[in-house]
Parts: structure tokens; C-alpha cells; sequence
């Protein structure tokens, strides 16, 4: 080798080696964080030039036109004609907004196909005074540079994020087979992006930005594309991201307190208390002559000989946690929280926009006073997070088909496995999901939607007397992956397990009238629509 080439070499390589090692940088909360593959480097304040390809994310800024406009666009259709079609979906198939943004489908928000006009685009976005790069609709794409504590301002204010925060779960789900999600949680809602290398235009820079689950608007860019920044990275970010509570805590849950145990009275002091919100120190005497004190800050309601808690969904998770076990060891912990959700969604009822599910050892039991830090830190770690896939139950030591065992958990925790390989171990056919996630897809049931609009025929001349009844014009009957029947107004859907048994046409027959109803209050009186749907079917 000649001299003049291996000095050459010797110049490029310790170069390489440098470009290789380049950290991540993480601009959050006012800062710029440096991430080796480990932990945090360095830290310093985020500096105001600091600017950024905005690759993928300009459909973070469609995405939420569409859904503060109340749009009703048409899915995309696959038909093979555009290799970026293998972001969207197989030829033959379709894709909706939710999964398009998951997914990245450029295609799916492209804006001439939504017939989004530049003049509406610019009226829209200077009415919520965003930055200029944001204003010009054709500016909107992945080249332009943008300024990254600009980005993160528009993020803070961008409509629609509470409905973004849910869907984006998914991408930390999806990525690197499950394993970013097992290092992160529920932490992290965020849209991938990718783009030309600065220096070299043969090489890739990526990363991510949306939010954390409090609703933080974080950014992060390095080398290499956004699914080799999260696979490479996914230790150092766990650590540098905090744990805060979720910014939507889930809709309420409302839980029969002491359901087993009949009540005598509640004291405050040595004052009976009457019926209403309580606030403050109680003791509860129960009927079979034991007494228990608790606390309420305005979630517990005595309800003449009832008490009924009307509490947050991951409030919920994290007083069952303090009720049934301890929140230590973290890695049991949170798998145990995480059946705990999904325990939550597969046997809790409907009552109006509430779950609704007793406090029994038959079910599970909750602690009658606030949570612990230490337990909601765990409920927040795992926030949205549930199975999909099998029945879940747990028990304290005994091991079983399906069912986790406490005491295993804490073993396989000490021995240094991690929550989600200790949940694979107790559900071998689950995997995890984000709590929505059932509702978010549809698996079709012809049979099932075929049997329903021959007998609305039949049933037509009965409804149309009934006052409320609105025959819905198109709706989609869906299997039920797991837990009660139920249905989804939004998107027009109903969930069951099919139409073999009368048990099934049923369920099918009283969720559709739950859609045909949406618009009255009758549409929300289980009594009524449970009679009603009897009274087509059996009579």
C-alpha cells in the first residue's frame, strides 16, 4: 500500500468512527439532551438555531386539519401502481387515517387527494398563528428545514393531539419486534421521521417528535433512519425520559366499592354521614362488625348503604396495584399492571361513558383511599398498555393456564427479566397492545352483517314507531377480539363474537339498536334497548 493512500485511510477512519459514534440529540422541555446507545452524555440549553429536516412529520400537521375540520375522507386504496404504497397497504387492500399515520402512508394525506386548497390551509394555520414554514401549504414537506424550538411551540397548541397521543402508541408498539416498547412503555407517543443525511447525501438522519404521555412536545434526531434511532437508543431514552402522569387519564371507571361486605354506616368523627360526595377522613363499620378507615378527595360517593369511587382509568390501575400487591419489584409490577388493564376492558361493563366493575376478590380489589407515588408511577409507565390476544387473569402464587402468578412475577423480575418478557410467560398467545387498539381495526363478519340488514327489513315497520329511532344508512358489523360486545359510535361499528347463537344475535341485535338510538335518550337505557331487542327477536 502506498504512503500517500494509507494516510488517506488513516484520516477517514478515525472520521467514520466519529460520525458513527455521534449521539442522539433530544430537545425537551427546554433542553438539548445528548444520548450515547446508553444514557445521558450531556446536557445544555436547547439553543434557539437549532433546526431540523422535517421529513415525515408534515403529516402530523394534515392529521390534524382533518380531524379539527370534522373531514370525512375516503380511505386509500392500494391498487399497486406506487412503490410508496409499501407504507400503506398490500394491493387489493385499504388503509384509514389512524393506521396511515402509524404507518407513515404519505400517499393517504397527500393534500391534493384530500382537496385541501392552500388559500383555506393559510387562513386555518394563521388563525392559530403558526409559524410561517406552516402556512405555505406547498412548503409543507419533507425537505423543509424548521426551526425545532419552533416545532416543538406548534406541537404544545396542535389540535387534535389527545387523539394523536393514542394512535402514535402504536409506532413505539411496532417498533423493533416489541422491544422499544418493553424499554419505554407507555411513555412516549411520538411520529417517526427520516431524511437525507446533511453532509452526506447517501446516508440517513431520523428520529422522532410528538409527545411524551403528559403531553410534553419532545424532538429527537440523530444517524441512521428513525427505526435504527429507536432500536439503538431505546436504553438511553428510558432513562432520560421521566415518568409523569397521563395527560388523558381514561374515561372513568365506576367501581362498587366493598361489593361482599354489606355496610352499616360511615362516620366522620363520631357524625353519621348521609348520602353525597364525601371529602376527607372516614371509617366505614360494615355489617358483620368490622371497621375500616379511608380517605377521599372527592372521588368516592355514598350512595345510601353504596359507596361507589368514580375514578380515572389509570387511577384505577394504580389502586388495584396498591390493593393486591406491592409496586416492587418494578419489572412484576408492571406486568401485573398491565393485566390489571386488560383485566379492566375484558370484564367491565358499560354504564353510559363509564366502565363500571365491583371491588371483590371475584374481580379485583381496590384500595379505598388515593394511590400511592410509587403505584401511580407504575400505572404511568404502563399507561395504555394492555394484551391482546387471550383471557387474562393473575392470581398471588398459583401459575396457570393464562394466568399470572404474583409470586413467579417477583422471581423472574429478581432474576432480571423485564416486564414484558414476564408477561409472555404467563401469555404465551398475547401481545401487547394499546388499550383502544381493538376498536382502532375491524375484522369484518359478513355472515353476522348480512343476517342484520335482512331482519331490519322486518323490523322496520316496529322501530320507526319507537321514538329516537334513526336507521342507520352504513355501519360495519366487526369480530370481538376479547371482552363484552359493545360499539363505536365514531366510527360506525359493531363489535361481537358472531351470529351462530341466539346469545350472539342478541348481542348483535341490542348494539345495533344502540347505534340506531345514539342520537336519544333512550339510546343510553340499558333497560329499555335490552327489552326492545328481546322483543324484535324472540316475539
Amino acid at each position: 500500500m502506498s504512503r500517500p493512500l494509507l494516510w488517506l485511510l488513516m484520516c477517514v477512519i478515525p472520521a467514520l468512527a466519529t460520525a458513527q459514534d455521534e449521539p442522539l440529540r433530544l430537545a425537551y422541555k427546554g433542553e438539548l439532551l445528548s444520548l450515547n446507545h446508553t444514557q445521558l452524555i450531556a446536557r445544555e440549553p436547547l439553543p434557539p438555531t437549532l433546526d431540523t429536516p422535517l421529513g415525515s412529520l408534515w403529516k402530523l400537521f394534515v392529521y390534524a386539519w382533518l380531524v379539527d375540520s370534522g373531514a370525512r375522507e375516503p380511505a386509500y386504496e392500494c391498487r399497486g401502481q406506487s412503490k410508496e404504497e409499501v407504507y400503506c397497504c398490500a394491493a387489493g387492500g385499504r388503509i384509514e387515517r389512524d393506521q396511515a399515520l402509524v404507518k407513515s402512508c404519505g400517499l393517504y394525506f397527500e393534500p391534493a387527494r384530500l382537496g385541501i386548497a392552500a388559500a383555506d390551509w393559510r387562513s386555518y394555520w394563521q388563525a392559530r398563528q403558526a409559524p410561517s414554514w406552516l402556512l405555505d401549504l406547498p412548503s409543507v414537506q419533507p425537505a423543509t428545514r424548521v426551526s425545532v424550538p419552533e416545532l416543538l411551540r406548534v406541537l404544545a397548541l396542535l389540535p387534535a393531539q389527545e387523539q394523536m397521543r393514542r394512535v402514535l402508541l402504536d409506532v413505539v408498539l411496532n417498533a423493533a419486534d416489541g422491544n422499544v416498547v418493553g424499554e419505554l412503555g407507555g411513555r412516549l407517543r411520538v411520529k417517526t421521521w427520516s431524511w437525507l443525511g446533511d453532509q452526506d447525501r447517501h446516508s440517513r438522519q431520523g428520529g422522532f417528535a410528538g409527545w411524551t404521555v403528559d403531553g410534553t412536545p419532545i424532538w429527537a434526531g440523530g444517524r441512521g433512519t428513525s427505526q435504527m434511532v429507536l432500536r439503538h437508543y431505546g436504553q438511553a431514552l428510558a432513562s432520560a425520559l421521566p415518568t409523569a402522569w397521563p395527560a388523558e387519564a381514561g374515561r372513568c371507571v365506576e367501581v362498587g366499592l366493598f361489593s361482599r361486605y354489606p355496610l352499616s354506616r360511615v362516620l366522620t368523627g363520631q357524625q353519621v354521614v348521609g348520602s353525597g360526595p364525601l371529602q376527607g377522613d372516614y371509617r366505614v363499620e360494615f355489617a358483620n362488625g368490622n371497621a375500616l378507615d379511608i380517605h377521599s378527595d372527592g372521588e368516592l360517593f355514598l350512595l345510601n348503604d353504596k359507596l361507589v369511587a368514580r375514578l380515572d382509568r389509570e387511577e384505577y390501575v394504580a389502586r388495584v396495584l396498591q390493593r393486591e400487591v406491592k409496586p416492587e419489584p418494578a419489572e412484576a409490577a408492571k406486568a401485573l399492571a398491565v393485566a390489571i388493564r386488560t383485566y379492566l376492558l375484558q370484564n367491565a361493563t358499560r354504564n353510559g361513558e363509564c366502565l363500571s366493575i365491583d371491588d371483590s376478590s371475584t374481580r379485583q380489589r381496590v384500595a379505598p383511599r388515593p394511590a400511592s407515588a410509587e403505584s401511580r408511577n407504575i400505572a404511568a409507565w404502563t399507561a395504555d398498555l394492555v394484551l391482546a390476544g387471550s383471557t387474562v387473569t393473575y392470581h398471588s402464587d398459583q401459575p396457570g393456564p393464562d394466568r399470572l402468578a404474583w409470586q413467579q412475577a417477583v422471581e423472574q423480575a429478581n432474576a432480571g427479566q423485564r416486564y414484558d418478557a414476564i408477561l409472555l410467560h404467563a401469555y404465551p398467545r398475547a401481545s401487547l397492545s394499546r388499550w383502544d387498539n381493538p376498536v382502532a381495526s375491524c375484522e369484518a363478519l359478513p355472515a353476522a352483517q348480512d343476517w342484520l340488514q335482512k331482519q331490519r327489513r322486518g323490523w322496520r315497520p316496529t322501530l320507526e314507531s319507537e321514538t329516537g329511532y334513526n336507521e342507520v344508512s352504513t355501519f360495519a358489523v366487526c369480530k370481538l377480539a376479547f371482552g363484552r360486545p359493545f360499539v363505536d359510535r365514531e366510527r360506525q361499528r359493531i363489535y361481537v363474537r358472531g351470529v351462530l347463537s341466539l346469545q350472539d344475535r342478541l348481542d348483535l341485535t341490542h348494539e345495533y339498536l344502540h347505534l340506531a338510538f345514539e342520537a336519544h335518550p333512550n339510546g343510553q337505557d340499558e333497560t329499555y334497548i335490552e327489552g326492545l331487542a328481546r322483543h324484535l327477536l324472540l316475539e
